[in-house]
């Protein structure tokens, strides 16, 4: 087999993906970039609520379409449009460092609030404030790691399509709904309405998460407010939770971030459900 013919870099492909980069573009079009294997492997085998392919397009460089053979074939067998492009090209349109030769453009994947709400949930992070996009993914990697249903992101939080937080989720994005752009008062009463306890997350809790866990009162379908990394949560969204819990520091450390903190709150509800669920 001969070298496959590489897009232009001034190609009218290259130039729409690299708009990508900017949010406004990318809420025109409604769509984002997925970066390296493993984010364009879950996008291949994502589809949207309608059946469509959420995998657009897929930019390879020569040597990682043969070294992610696999990815790519399964990207064309989906329908995705497949171009290979020199590594300046791949380069341009990556967010890295080190580029992996990979960049998908993707279809939004965000479900509807009532969706969600629909589908009865039992585990649900909820991002407030949230404006580090590293953080948002990685909160969403957290949550996808300890089985909850869903994820709500605020109005007032980062982009979720944003390429750090889509990294930072490493695949995470694709496997669970994530609900955008729902003020924190409206998540609060919708998913209380679905009869789910409501609990934020604060270093400033009257309560220790301990203390609960051993009241056994978190087996019941919950849902966790994440505040700001800077500053946590504002007393006006502490007050719409039915409790405010903290996470106990037994040694010397100053505080958790905020991924930390999400993935031992998460996995103390998760864990909680497993048990009243034996028992």
């Amino acid at each position: 087999m001969g070298t496959p013919e590489l897009i232009s870099p001034r190609s009218p492909r290259v130039t729409a993906a690299r708009r990508l980069a900017r949010r406004a573009f990318r809420g025109k079009e409604r769509r984002f970039i997925a970066e390296g294997p493993q984010a364009v492997r879950e996008a291949v085998g994502h589809r949207g609520d309608d059946g469509v392919p959420t995998l657009i397009e897929l930019f390879t460089t020569v040597e990682a379409a043969e070294r992610y053979a696999d990815i790519v074939d399964a990207a064309r067998a989906a329908g995705a449009q497949v171009h290979h492009a020199d590594d300046a090209v791949v380069a341009d349109l990556s967010q890295t460092v080190t580029p992996q030769g990979l960049i998908g453009v993707c279809r939004f994947l965000d479900s509807p609030f009532e969706s969600v709400l629909r589908a009865r949930p039992r585990l649900v992070a909820v991002l407030a404030n949230v404006r580090d996009p590293g953080n948002a993914g990685t909160v969403l990697r957290c949550a996808d790691a300890a089985g909850a249903d869903a994820v709500v992101l605020t109005d007032a939080s980062v982009d979720l399509y944003n390429p750090k937080s889509v990294r930072a989720s490493v695949g995470s994005l694709f496997h669970l709904p994530v609900a955008v752009g729902v003020p924190v008062e409206e998540a609060v009463t919708g998913l209380r309405g679905a009869g789910v306890r409501v609990l934020a997350a604060d270093g400033a809790g009257d309560m220790d998460l301990d203390d609960e866990l051993d009241a056994g009162t978190m087996g019941v379908p919950t849902a966790w407010i994440f505040g700001n990394e800077a500053w946590g949560l504002p007393a006006e969204t502490r007050a719409l939770a039915d409790a405010v819990l903290r996470v106990p520091i037994h040694g010397k450390a100053e505080s958790l971030n905020l991924a930390t903190a999400a993935a031992v709150c998460l996995y103390a509800s998760a864990r909680a459900q497993r048990v009243r669920a034996d028992s």
